[in-house]
């Protein structure tokens, strides 16, 4: 696992943005697509405007959700409205090439096996994501793979729907759908993010974002976060 302790979150964001052209341009070079799942929070936004003005080969690029709460499209509570907000037109990215969870169906978990069908169509079956983005709660959470979840327990499926977290029930990817990714790239920022970024970089897998997998794994967190960390030599 790869660690880097950057000044502030303006510095994560754009650090982010740089590493994610790159492997974009290497995965459209390599296998003629790259597809990324971005999950939300403030600081990703600023990593997506950053990423916005990148030289990337956009026309190869393809966007899909890490998770998404059910509320209505254009909702101040949809990831997606948010993703869609720092992107803008100037990018050459086409609507179509992001990948709303179908967080709209009455069924979440017909919505998630749709879901999962989508991610075969666009990475290959079992899908293996490019490179996933993860956050850090300061519960110990990523996606919406929180504590004391039954989602936790879904190791045969990508996708699946989650209870209710901070009033909203969701759908997630799953272990098994993140660990297949080429790159997980973990953005943490804030001094509340400190002692769960210490017990992930220390691999406790108490935690649920300490059952993440580490092999393929960087973690970009600012001082406030990972000032007690000592990156590996």
């Amino acid at each position: 696992m790869k660690l880097e302790i950057l000044a502030d979150a303006d510095s994560v964001a754009r650090r982010a943005a740089a590493i994610i052209a790159d492997a974009a341009r290497n995965a459209v070079v390599d296998r003629g697509r790259f597809v990324l799942a971005v999950s939300g929070g403030r600081t990703p936004w600023e990593m997506m405007r950053a990423f916005s003005g990148e030289d990337v080969p956009w026309a190869g690029i393809r966007i899909v959700q890490v998770d998404e709460r059910v509320a209505p499209d254009g909702d101040a509570d949809r990831n997606l409205t948010h993703l869609r907000a720092c992107l803008p037109q100037e990018t050459a990215l086409l609507p179509i090439q992001i990948y709303p969870m179908p967080v709209g169906q009455p069924d979440l978990r017909a919505a998630a096996d749709d879901y999962s069908r989508t991610l075969e169509e666009l990475a290959g079956r079992p899908a293996v994501l490019d490179l996933v983005h993860l956050g850090l709660g300061s519960d110990g959470h990523t996606a919406s793979l929180v504590p004391g979840d039954p989602v936790l327990d879904a190791l045969d499926v990508d996708v699946a729907s989650t209870g209710i977290y901070q009033g909203r029930p969701r759908l997630t990817l799953t272990y098994p759908a993140i660990n297949r990714a080429r790159c997980i790239l973990w953005v943490v920022t804030g001094s509340e993010k400190m002692e769960m970024l210490s017990r992930l970089y220390r691999g406790d897998r108490s935690i649920p974002a300490g059952r993440v997998a580490r092999e393929r794994a960087w973690i970009l967190a600012d001082r406030a976060a990972g000032e007690n960390l000592v990156p590996a030599v």
